[in-house]
C-alpha cells in the first residue's frame, strides 16, 4: 500500500516557473515507477511524465524541455519542475504510482495522489 500527496502547485504567470512535489509512504517507494498526469476542467486525465524505478524517463510531447521529472527514493519523494509555463498548462496535476502496465495508461498505476491545483495566468 502507497499514499500520495501532491504539493506545491499554485499560481504563477505565463513563463513562470512551479515544482511539484508527490510524497510517498510505504518504505517500498524505489520499486514504483511513478508518473505525472493532469486533467484540465472537461478534459480527460492525461499524461504527463513517468520515471521507472530504474531513472529512466518519458515525457509527452507538449511539455518536452519544459518540464522534468525526477525522483528521491531516500526521501521517498518524485518531483515535477515546471518552466516555460504557459497557460495551456493549467490543469489538477496528480501523481501515480505503479507495478507494473504501461506508462502512459491511467488504468495501469495502483495508487493517486488527491492533485494539486496548477493554474498559469496570460
Amino acid at each position: 500500500q502507497v499514499q500520495l500527496v501532491e504539493s506545491g502547485g499554485g499560481l504563477v504567470q505565463a513563463g513562470g516557473s512551479l515544482r511539484l512535489s508527490c510524497a510517498a509512504s510505504g518504505r517500498t517507494f524505489s520499486s514504483y515507477a511513478m508518473g505525472w498526469f493532469r486533467q484540465a476542467p472537461g478534459k480527460e486525465r492525461e499524461f504527463v511524465a513517468a520515471m521507472s524505478w530504474s531513472g529512466s524517463t518519458a515525457y509527452t510531447d507538449s511539455v518536452k524541455v519544459r518540464l522534468t521529472i525526477s525522483r528521491d527514493n531516500a526521501k521517498n519523494t518524485m518531483y515535477l519542475q515546471m518552466n516555460s509555463l504557459k497557460p495551456e498548462d493549467t490543469a489538477v496535476y496528480y501523481c501515480a504510482a505503479r507495478v507494473r502496465g504501461r506508462k502512459y495508461s491511467t488504468n495501469d498505476y495502483d495508487y493517486w495522489g488527491q492533485g494539486t491545483q496548477v493554474t498559469v495566468s496570460s
